[in-house]
């Protein structure tokens, strides 16, 4: 039987008014026995995308983190891409990355075009996404590497406004991000405003750590929440942010 593609998932998901969830696994953090132990949980907690990836990836795990993740569980497998060289041709997506909230040329393009050969020949399925980074309260590895200013948290006209431009370009979703590491998520009152701009999936991640900031994401418009740090230390996390995710439900 064949796989259903992630976009259509991600698109049926929205059609239903579902809210969505996405565990962002390190490479760099990934131990065998822990990321057992959190993909436990991650399929008891009804997570429905894993991301894998990051700014800086500096060791060789990435290809092991994906393979044990495919080996292991049956949810799809989207590389979250640093770079070029985070290509997997093992998982199942990827995030194709354009950060149109800086002005980077490598990152808006260069990284791109180096990258194309490899896409073609892995068979990935690609996700073109408008990434937007958000000032999320504390310097950040994205910005750093990628060495860009993220937008104001408090400019939520900015960051519409990019998303809109992102979804005419043609980009098929829009990630709001406070990057690894952020002290705040991306506020509510900001995916408000780009959620009313664009009809693209709207992602949204970056300093969710608890079940209420995923469930104000979520009510402000996101339908992707993206956790990572959080629940790489305390699985269970997962758990409490999918029984929030159970309660908005069946309100809705």
């Amino acid at each position: 039987m064949s796989k259903t593609p992630v976009w259509n998932q991600i698109q049926q998901n929205c059609s239903a008014g579902r809210p969505q969830l996405a565990l962002l696994i390190d490479p760099d953090q990934a131990e065998p026995d822990h990321l057992h132990q959190v993909l436990a949980v991650a399929a008891q907690a009804g997570v429905d995308y894993l991301f894998v990836g990051g700014s800086l990836v500096v060791g060789d795990g990435l290809g092991r983190v994906v393979r044990q993740l495919k080996a292991t569980c049956q949810i799809p497998v989207v590389l979250f891409p640093g770079g070029n060289h985070h290509i997997e041709a093992d998982a199942d997506a990827l995030l194709l990355l354009c950060l149109v909230s800086g002005r980077n040329p490598e990152f808006l393009i260069g990284q791109h075009v180096v990258a194309a050969p490899l896409l073609k020949r892995s068979g990935l399925e690609l996700l073109p996404t408008g990434y937007i980074l958000v000032d999320g309260g504390a310097p950040t590895t994205v910005s750093y590497v990628s060495n860009t200013q993220p937008i104001p948290a408090d400019k939520a006209g900015i960051a519409a406004s990019t998303a809109l431009a992102s979804q005419q370009l043609g980009q098929r979703l829009i990630y709001l991000d406070g990057g690894s590491g952020a002290k705040n998520p991306v506020p509510p009152r900001l995916i408000a405003a780009v959620r009313r701009e664009v009809e693209v999936p709207l992602i949204v991640g970056g300093g969710i750590r608890t079940a209420e900031a995923a469930r104000a994401a979520w009510q402000a418009g996101a339908d992707v929440v993206v956790v990572g740090n959080a629940a790489e230390a305390d699985p269970s996390r997962l758990l409490e942010i999918a029984d929030g995710r159970a309660r908005l439900a069946a309100r809705q």
